[in-house]
């Protein structure tokens, strides 16, 4: 390994990190596949020790940006999970139990069903349904439905 390699890997990596936030997962796999896995693993390092990379800091950036798409914290976990967070990390800033999940879920119904309540128990399923694939735990979901 080269110091020019090196060099090179990190300018790469400050390239992605100055579009935005990414896990060290993901800077891995974009990395990988232009330069060797030592050379980035010791970039990467050095990235993460500066603290211009960090999963704690991707975490909260990728949450803020998910709930604002309306999305919940079962679907926000599981994509988190896929772009390398630790669990540990996840829970730290996904507060499953957070107030505002129960907020956002009644923001994302009212914004694509409007105020009034189901019509039948197959408008109530098909609602169901669209809040589920959203990620967003099944009792909020009933509680929002059938005690609203």
């Amino acid at each position: 390994m080269s110091g020019d390699e090196l060099r090179q890997a990190l300018q790469a990596a400050v390239r992605l990190l100055a579009t935005r936030e990414h896990s060290r997962k993901e800077l891995e796999r974009k990395l990988g596949r232009h330069h060797d896995s030592e050379v980035v693993a010791r970039a990467l390092d050095r990235l993460a020790g500066e603290g211009l990379q960090s999963d704690a800091r991707f975490a909260e950036a990728y949450l803020r940006s998910r709930m604002e798409k309306g999305f919940g914290p079962l679907r926000i976990r599981a994509e988190l999970r896929e772009r390398g967070v630790d669990d540990t990390l996840i829970e730290a800033v996904l507060e499953p139990s957070d107030p505002r999940w129960r907020q956002r879920l009644a923001e994302l119904a009212r914004r694509k069903f409007g105020d009034q309540p189901p019509t039948d128990r197959r408008d109530l399923a098909r609602r169901a349904r669209f809040l589920t694939g959203r990620g967003f735990p099944e009792h909020l979901i009933r509680e929002l439905l059938l005690d609203p």
